[in-house]
């Protein structure tokens, strides 16, 4: 898989009703991940988004997902862009350049989910995820 480039919005418990109204207004593929299929530290926010994607025809791409448990929803600083695909050198890349100088949330380490992925806030305020995945055979 190329490399991707996309945003990332964050809501605050209502990602499946957004990502499904997105899904009607764009059409495509939406698929959806909960908390608890990946046994998420809080039981209470198990059955809320960990990670939505719609893949449209058009070639669109969007993601999202609820604000997880301990984090801060901020509307109007709820989107981040999203880096993400399974050439881990060119995407490491990315990440050291713009983790520079930045603020980095969440390091880029192998996740409970089996990626590869980070969290970082450029040093012009810009939020950036990565996420390597593993090459499909």
């Amino acid at each position: 898989m190329a490399s991707r480039l996309n945003p990332y919005i964050s809501f605050a418990g209502n990602a499946r009703e957004a990502m499904e109204f997105y899904e009607r207004v764009f059409g495509g593929t939406l698929s959806l991940n909960t908390f608890g299929e990946f046994e998420g530290p809080d039981a209470a926010h198990n059955d809320k988004i960990m990670h939505g994607m719609l893949e449209t025809g058009s070639g669109f791409t969007l993601m999202g997902a609820d604000t997880p448990p301990g984090m801060e929803h901020s509307p109007g600083n709820n989107i981040a862009v999203s880096l993400s695909g399974d050439d881990a050198d060119e995407l490491r890349g990315y990440w050291e350049a713009l983790s520079t100088d930045g603020t980095v949330t969440v390091p880029l380490e192998k996740q409970m989910w089996g990626d590869e992925f980070g969290m970082c806030v450029d040093r012009f305020g810009i939020a950036w995820m990565v996420n390597i995945g593993q090459p499909q055979g």
